[in-house]
Parts: structure tokens; C-alpha cells; sequence
């Protein structure tokens, strides 16, 4: 029992009876450092200010949202270190709850009642894991992937029982390095080892970031036929489907998955919104109506879901229920980032339907305004204002959003799409005008740091990129440029705090836009022998104790 002493444990259960009995088991195990929250909103909270060994999490919290949700906010939103032993504890036995929470990985999940040695039992099989992935988890928490690689490779051996476990994140670590033909040979090398479904999971994942769709949809399509609840195939499958243009198939694979596990939000949120694009306006209103209702307790809850609810209802000739939806979003969401101007769209598109021209011009006009001071706002609804600004004699405002968007555009396809707003509203050459200035100005922009660097002007090609990522978050080429500007100014004119601890969010904004770029793993590599070359780590702070860093001066 002594291994338990020091840690440090979160019980989050609504029922104070519960949280004392829990607290009284965690006492007998021989661990004090307790703290308690009633409910997800609190958890948030206490998870926001400090972080736990351990979290003790009731399925079903009260307030409306429950513990796999509450599992979900906190992974996405990265409130938890990868250390964290998170435990689900639920009296249902329910086969839907389970799979919800098995697919977002807690630690453990346990079933109540339960007695204070069963818990001991569970917390001491996670901590022996724990320890034995610690080494790897702090180079991840710092940044250092290369040398979380080299201590999977290490564990592997010290630890031959949880040998597969340090292959699966050796592997995972490739793909996250922009390295999916590293980590292929990993997950081949597993699937001859074991038939492990994740496995050739992860195999298929590989096959998808290098474009080779055909082989990735074969794979993903027998692992679905051979596991029914595999739900992350399904997510898989569907995206596989999308990236095609079949989101007819990608919407059917997604309700066969949320079917499987009905309380993952984001992909809810995916399905409404493939459902939208594919025409389905029944089922889009369905699955958004859950997304809102579900999200409505979060601290993260996003006020985008009522736009697209409000747009879906508009669409299938609702506008009562679109109005309800917007006195709701009014009332619950007021003072979150982007209130004003989701609500002023969302009431843009109801006045549009039911033909009230003095309320749409007061809501576009307060929409434009906000907008500029909107960088986070999905291209999805940015096109959504201009295309009603440019049917509502706002050409000049539309235009600007779009040409913004154009900029900012993360694909072809993305282009492709700002061109068909402006082309569907009458505008065909200004949309070609638009696109061709839009490519010009980033081509303009990226030449213009190259040339910098090539004329040994670093420190120049930094200022210049770094402002062009801040004006156009969303480009994948300025992105990888700006992060490409950083380590080349690094590189050759020594190392420079500020820019060291910016590089990493750079390369990391270019594997979220670009996850298939070919070029990433070089991106990565030279990251990473910078980081060596300064004895930095991937924070970019001093990777050496001080004694030994002054005695190598």
C-alpha cells in the first residue's frame, strides 16, 4: 500500500454518500491527497487549475452531462496529462456505455459495487503500467517524440510485457511525426505477431494519410465486417468515404457507428454535419439536435452547433423551430467567444427565409462587424454569411469573406467550395478573380520568405512568415513555411528563446491542416537535430540540469 502514498486523486460523483465511501476505500488503500467534484462543470475546474494521479469518474453525473462525455471534453481539450490514470465507475452494466467509454481509452473501468481491494487491485495493475510507459510519457508531455520513440524501443525490452503496448505507440508516434511509412512496418510486424484489430487499424490509418484510399476503404471494410463495435474503424471508414466525395457512404458508415456508441459529440457533430452536405436535412436536424442537447452542459460547448441546427431547420422550412433554437442559444451561450456573431448569422438565415428585410440587413450588418474579429470561425459558416450577403445586396461585404476564406483555404477543395458560393450567387468571374488573386497572394507570401532566408535574411523571412500565419491560420503552405522560416533562423543565427517555444505550436498547427504532407517528417526531422544541436527539448527549454550545462560551458 505504501506505492500509493503521494498520490494525488480527483473523485468526480454527484452523490455525496458515493464520494465518501470512495474517499474511505482510497483511504484504506493508503492514499490521502483526495479532492472531490460533484459534477462535470466543477471536475473541469479543478482539472484546469492542477493535475491528478488519478481520476475516480461516475458514468452518470448529474446536470446533463455524463462521464464519458465529460472523458471526452477533457482528452480533446488536453486538461489531463497522458500520466493521469483516469477510471470510469459505473453500476451499469449497460453494453453502449461501455463501448462509449472503452473507445476513448480510460485506464480501467469498473463496475459497481465494488470492494476496497478490487479497487486496490485495479489502481496497482495501472500503476505498474504507468511506471513502466513514464520515461516515454515525459519526453511526449516535453515535446521530444524523437526520444519518446528511442524509450518505446528501450521499454520494449525492460518491460517485454508490455512489449506490444510500446510498439503501438512507437508506431502512433510515427504518424504523429508525419512519418506513416515509419510506422507501416510497425503495424505489419503486429498483425504478424497477433491478429490485433488495432493493428491493422492503425496499418489502414497509414495507407489514408498517403492518399492510397482504395486499400486504406478495403482494410477499414473488413475490420468493420469482422468487428461490429469496432467503432473507430467506423470513423475511419466514413472519413475514407468523404475524402472520395461518397458522403452518402460516409453518412451510412457514421450512423452504423453512432448506432454502436450513441455519446461520442464530435462524431454526432460529424455525422449532422455530412448528413447536411449530403442533402439529408431529416437526419441532419436529428443528430444536430443531439449535438446540441448533448453539449449543452459542457464547458467547451461550441455555439457553431446552433448555427448549423438553426440552418438545417431554415432548410427543411422550420423557422419556428429555428427561432426557438436561437432564443435558447441566446439565452445559454451569452458572453462565449463568437456569441454575437453566430447568433446574428443564425438570425441572417431566419430572416432570409421568412423575408423580413429591415431584421436581415440589421443581422448581417452586426454578422460583417463581428467577423472581423472572428479568426476561429469555421470556413463552413463564414461561407455561409458571404453566401447570403452576396443574395442580399451585401456583394461588397460577401466578397471580402470570401476572399478571406480563399486565403485561409486548407484544400483545393476548400477553393473549390468558396468558388461555388460565389459562382451560385452570380458572381462566376469575380469568383475566378478572387481565387486567382488569393493563390497569387500566398504564392507572393511564401516566395517572399524564401528569398529572404536565400539572402541570408532570416530574421526577416521570420517576421514575414510569422505575420502571414497570423493573418491566415488556415493555410497549410503558410504554416509550414513560417514553421520551415523559424528553424532555418535558428538554425543559422542561434538559438532564440521566443522562437524556440513558438516553433513547436507551428509545426504541430501543420500536422492538424496537413497530416498527409510528404514533407512533415522532414519538417519533424529538423525540429528535432535543432533541439539536439541547442540541447533543447521539444518545449525548446534547457533539456540539460544546470550543473551539467555549465560545466559543458
Amino acid at each position: 500500500m505504501n506505492e500509493l502514498e503521494g498520490l494525488t486523486a480527483l473523485i468526480i460523483e454527484p452523490h455525496a454518500g458515493m464520494r465518501a465511501n470512495i474517499h474511505s476505500m482510497l483511504n484504506m488503500c493508503g492514499l490521502t491527497r483526495i479532492e472531490h467534484a460533484s459534477s462535470s462543470n466543477l471536475a473541469v475546474k479543478h482539472l484546469s487549475l492542477r493535475s491528478f494521479d488519478m481520476i475516480l469518474c461516475e458514468y452518470d453525473l448529474e446536470g446533463g452531462q455524463d462521464g464519458q462525455q465529460l472523458l471526452e471534453d477533457v482528452r480533446h481539450h488536453k486538461l489531463m496529462p497522458l500520466s493521469t490514470m483516469f477510471f470510469m465507475v459505473t453500476a451499469e452494466g449497460n453494453h453502449s456505455k461501455v463501448v462509449s467509454a472503452a473507445e476513448l481509452a480510460p485506464t480501467d473501468y469498473i463496475l459497481k459495487p465494488f470492494t476496497a481491494d478490487r479497487l486496490l487491485e485495479r489502481i496497482a495493475r495501472a500503476l505498474d503500467r504507468r511506471s513502466a510507459f513514464m520515461p516515454v510519457y515525459t519526453l511526449m508531455e516535453a515535446g521530444d517524440q524523437r526520444e519518446a520513440i528511442e524509450a518505446c524501443i528501450e521499454g520494449e525490452g525492460l518491460h517485454p510485457r508490455y512489449a506490444v503496448d510500446f510498439m503501438r505507440l512507437r508506431a502512433e508516434l510515427h504518424v504523429f511525426l508525419g512519418e506513416p511509412e515509419h510506422a507501416e512496418p510497425i503495424y505489419r510486424k503486429l498483425i504478424e505477431m497477433k491478429a490485433i484489430a488495432w493493428a491493422r487499424l492503425g496499418l489502414a490509418k497509414t495507407l489514408f494519410l498517403r492518399k492510397q484510399y482504395g486499400e486504406a476503404q478495403e482494410m477499414l471494410e473488413e475490420l468493420v465486417d469482422s468487428n461490429r463495435n469496432f467503432v473507430d474503424a467506423y470513423d475511419w471508414l466514413a472519413r475514407t468515404h468523404a475524402a472520395v466525395g461518397d458522403l452518402a457512404r460516409s453518412q451510412t458508415v457514421l450512423q452504423e457507428a453512432v448506432a454502436v456508441s450513441p455519446h461520442a459529440v464530435r462524431r454526432l457533430r460529424t455525422l449532422g454535419e455530412t448528413a447536411f452536405e449530403a442533402g439529408d436535412n431529416e437526419s441532419a436536424e436529428k443528430f444536430l439536435k443531439q449535438v446540441v442537447s448533448k453539449a449543452k452542459y459542457s464547458e467547451f460547448r461550441d455555439p457553431e452547433d446552433h448555427v448549423k441546427l438553426v440552418r438545417t431547420l431554415v432548410k427543411k422550412g422550420d423557422p419556428v423551430a429555428a427561432a426557438s433554437v436561437i432564443r435558447d442559444f441566446d439565452r445559454s451561450m451569452g458572453g462565449r467567444p463568437n456569441t454575437t456573431l453566430c447568433s446574428a448569422i443564425s438570425s441572417a438565415l431566419l430572416h432570409e427565409f421568412t423575408g423580413n428585410e429591415t431584421r436581415l440587413n440589421d443581422a448581417l450588418n452586426t454578422a460583417l462587424e463581428a467577423c472581423k474579429d472572428a479568426p476561429a470561425l469555421s470556413a463552413d459558416l463564414k461561407l455561409e454569411l458571404a453566401r447570403t450577403c452576396l443574395e442580399n445586396n451585401m456583394e461588397e461585404g460577401g466578397a471580402e469573406i470570401v476572399r478571406e476564406v480563399m486565403r485561409n483555404a486548407s484544400s483545393d477543395a476548400g477553393m473549390a467550395r468558396a468558388m461555388g458560393v460565389m459562382e451560385g450567387a452570380g458572381f462566376p468571374d469575380l469568383a475566378r478573380t478572387l481565387a486567382q488573386e488569393s493563390r497569387q497572394h500566398v504564392v507572393d507570401l511564401v516566395n517572399g520568405g524564401a528569398a529572404r532566408a536565400r539572402n541570408g535574411d532570416y530574421q526577416g523571412a521570420v517576421e514575414l512568415m510569422l505575420e502571414a500565419a497570423t493573418k491566415l491560420p488556415n493555410n497549410p503552405s503558410v504554416a509550414f513555411n513560417a514553421a520551415l522560416a523559424v528553424l532555418r533562423c535558428l538554425e543559422h543565427d542561434g538559438w532564440d528563446d521566443r522562437l524556440g517555444q513558438q516553433v513547436s505550436g507551428l509545426i504541430g498547427n501543420v500536422r492538424k491542416l496537413d497530416p498527409g504532407n510528404p514533407k512533415l517528417g522532414a519538417l519533424s526531422a529538423l525540429h528535432h537535430q535543432i533541439l539536439k544541436k541547442y540541447e533543447r527539448n521539444g518545449q525548446g527549454r534547457v533539456s540539460k540540469p544546470a550543473a551539467v550545462q555549465k560545466a559543458a560551458v
